[in-house]
């Protein structure tokens, strides 16, 4: 059976799309007004805001999921959906910058994924799973009828024989996405097309990498998520049953990670409800080899109240900034949330009792490498562009 294979896809009629396609759930968890305008500009129309949950929003448990697998089932009776059997779906998404990333919606096969430490499966987590953000994860999603990806999985074909060779075939979406966040076409790619793909795919297969074909670039949790619901609904299956039941494949996005569009952001932190000065002197004490100038050590900056700061940590035993900073904070237990872009982690830091730290972006060259020789990264390590350049939910797949 394939890895990556052709799915069911559901997708919207006859509705305004600018107002069903939403940006991830993980996104602006710091900024619930960013939520509340998106809720005032959808307003009354059908919306995959109805159908997920802003981790902004987590708070109001599980009444919201109730709503949520109830309005699934609103939306699957009133026939918004329009399903394209057996296919898949070239997608350019344009971004705030005007660049276009590029990439094929289609299934993976959860037998080939596994998020556990030390893994070697061919559909791999990029990052340290933390896994007491998958039983809430697991509660929206084991009853849901449905799915809605904002998984991305990044190939390396550095010689651009998957995506970039596409025939786009049928346009069957083209719409702007809300909040200024650019743009979105989708095209149905034809049988020959998609067979033409999966041979491609089946060649980089061949030729990977310490057996690593699909890396996560962005909704590890929600894989992590899809993986924990398929193990625990298995064992209620015969071996038959299991072969082809819609739960076993999650619908996800494939991009290259040689594409030119695709840019690699770093992740900031911001701990809230503490003492800044006492936290960085915490710091200093937890690696001694910090300095405010520059030693030839890793560099972080931080920012407080409009005070603004550099730590330089040489000998550290992570070889990434954004490990050195985790393990301490992981060690504090801290209240601490992850930001995107520079100007948000400021004014978040800008209030009480509260510290940002600002981290350097990560080569995208280096990930591959970097799991296949290290296993996981540190959590929340790199984000695949800004804020609004993350995966927008439009499409769908049913999972029961």
């Amino acid at each position: 059976m394939n890895i990556f294979k052709k799915a069911d896809i559901l997708i919207p009629k006859d509705i305004d799309f600018s107002k069903w396609s939403v940006v991830a759930c993980d996104q602006y968890t710091s900024q619930p007004e960013y939520w509340d305008e998106v809720k005032n500009f959808v307003a009354d129309s059908p919306s995959a805001l109805n159908i997920v949950f802003p981790e902004a929003f987590l708070a109001e448990g599980d009444g919201r999921i109730s709503k949520i697998n109830a309005t699934m089932d609103e939306y699957l009776s009133a026939g918004i959906f329009e399903e394209c059997l057996d296919s898949m779906i070239y997608v350019e998404r344009t971004m705030a910058n005007g660049k276009t990333r590029k990439g094929i919606i289609g299934a993976i096969d959860l037998e080939e994924y596994d998020f556990s430490v030390g893994s070697q499966s061919k559909i791999r987590a990029t990052e340290g799973t933390v896994l007491e953000r998958i039983p809430p994860r697991v509660k929206i999603r084991e009853n849901a009828p449905l799915e809605l990806p904002h998984v991305m999985l990044l190939i390396d074909d550095k010689e651009k024989t998957v995506i970039e060779q596409v025939e786009k075939g049928e346009l069957i979406y083209d719409f702007d996405l809300m909040q200024n966040s650019g743009h979105l076409a989708g095209y149905l790619l034809s049988d020959f097309e998609a067979e033409r793909i999966l041979g491609a795919i089946a060649e980089l297969d061949e030729n990977a990498d310490g057996n690593l074909l699909f890396a996560v670039g962005d909704g590890n949790h929600s894989l992590a998520t899809a993986k924990t619901c398929w193990e625990n609904l298995k064992p209620t299956l015969s071996a038959e049953e299991q072969e082809n039941h819609p739960a076993r494949f999650c619908l996800v996005e494939i991009e290259n990670i040689h594409d030119d569009a695709l840019e690699f952001e770093p992740i900031h932190r911001v701990v809230f409800d503490t003492d800044p000065e006492k936290l960085l002197a915490d710091f200093k004490a937890y690696y001694p080899e910090t300095a405010d100038t520059d030693n030839g050590g890793q560099h972080i900056q931080y920012t407080y109240k409009g005070v603004r700061g550099d730590l330089f940590v040489k000998n550290s035993p992570s070889a990434l900034c954004v490990g050195t900073l985790q393990k301490f904070l992981d060690e504090k237990k801290v209240n601490v949330d992850y930001i995107h872009g520079q100007d948000v982690t400021e004014k978040l830091a800008s209030g009480e009792n509260a510290i940002g730290f600002l981290l350097p972006a990560m080569e995208k060259s280096d990930l591959f490498r970097g799991v296949i020789a290290d296993g996981a990264l540190p959590r929340k390590t790199f984000s695949m562009g800004e804020a609004e350049d993350k995966r927008f939910y439009f499409e769908a797949k049913k999972i029961k």
